[in-house]
């Protein structure tokens, strides 16, 4: 558990250094198009800079992009208490609790580190779940917090945004300025295309392999947490046969919940964010056995 919550946070450098590449890579096509190689540079700077506000403001607009309104104990004593009690027992900082009104049932955690950390659930899963199946829900979205996933689930979020805005701006410097006069034009517009598709594709990509993978080690942590992992099993098919549509979402924060929040197509589920729920159901029983 140790070595996979370092492997964390080496992974939360190497994400940063990807995106920036990506990024500096735009950045380098921009500076073909115009013939400034300072366009370069300030690409990168821009992003470094951007990275680092999203690092301390990307929770606040997770929040905010999904609805999330702050509670207390005596707003709904059961969600409180349920997060509060597994926060003593895993010796994890007490986070920020919110409630989004949505009927869909879904919950995300967020937040730089522990000591930064808020847990959201939508009405929609508070009327769904029981008490030991909200339990284990809220002992998954712990383990993310736990585990660090929360920063490199932040950081992912902040980069996306980021790529899919220097490749907006990408195209729109091939269509309206670049080399022109040098007979550059189609060339840069076709290169802007390519770049508008490719950049977010490799983005994607990126957002899904890291999401993954988390998902499973946030589901092994919620069990030995709760010493119940039968109740998570119980609660991720509810998802799988109650979950609905969120009214408010956004792929770029998709990789965050515990249930993707969007009905994926064919070709959306190979660049899925989380791994099939049968398949997580599956590892959670095996980890029953054991107990």
């Amino acid at each position: 558990m140790y070595r996979a919550i370092r492997r964390n946070k080496v992974n939360t450098v190497l994400i940063v250094v990807l995106f920036l590449a990506i990024i500096g890579g735009l950045g380098a096509l921009a500076a073909w198009i115009y013939g400034d190689l300072t366009i370069v540079v300030i690409t990168v700077v821009v992003a470094g800079a951007y990275a680092l506000i999203q690092y301390f403001a990307a929770s606040g607009e997770a929040l905010a992009m999904s609805g999330a309104r702050e509670i207390q104990r005596q707003d709904h004593p059961r969600l409180w208490n349920i997060v509060e009690n597994l926060a003593i027992t895993t010796g994890t900082p007490m986070p920020k609790v919110y409630i989004i009104d949505d009927p869909a049932p879904n919950a995300f955690a967020t937040g730089r580190d522990p000591a930064h950390a808020a847990v959201a659930a939508t009405t929609g899963l508070l009327e769904l779940m029981s008490d030991s199946e909200l339990e284990g829900v809220m002992a998954h979205e712990l383990g993310h917090v736990r585990n660090y996933d929360i920063r490199v689930s932040m950081i992912v979020f902040g980069l996306v945004v980021a790529v899919g805005f220097v490749a907006d701006m990408l195209l729109r410097a091939a269509f309206w300025g670049g080399r022109n006069s040098n007979g550059g034009g189609p060339v840069a517009l076709v290169l802007g295309l390519v770049a508008m598709l490719v950049a977010p594709l490799i983005a994607a990509v990126v957002q899904a392999a890291v999401s993954r993978q988390r998902e499973y080690l946030a589901d092994a942590t919620g069990a030995l947490t709760t010493r119940h992992p039968a109740a998570l099993a119980s609660a991720l098919h509810k998802l799988a046969t109650h979950g609905t549509v969120m009214r408010r979402q956004s792929t770029t924060m998709a990789h965050m919940w515990i249930s993707d929040p969007v009905k994926p197509g064919f070709v959306d589920q190979l660049f899925a964010t989380h791994p099939p729920i049968p398949d997580r159901i599956r590892r959670l029983l095996k980890i029953g056995e054991g107990f």
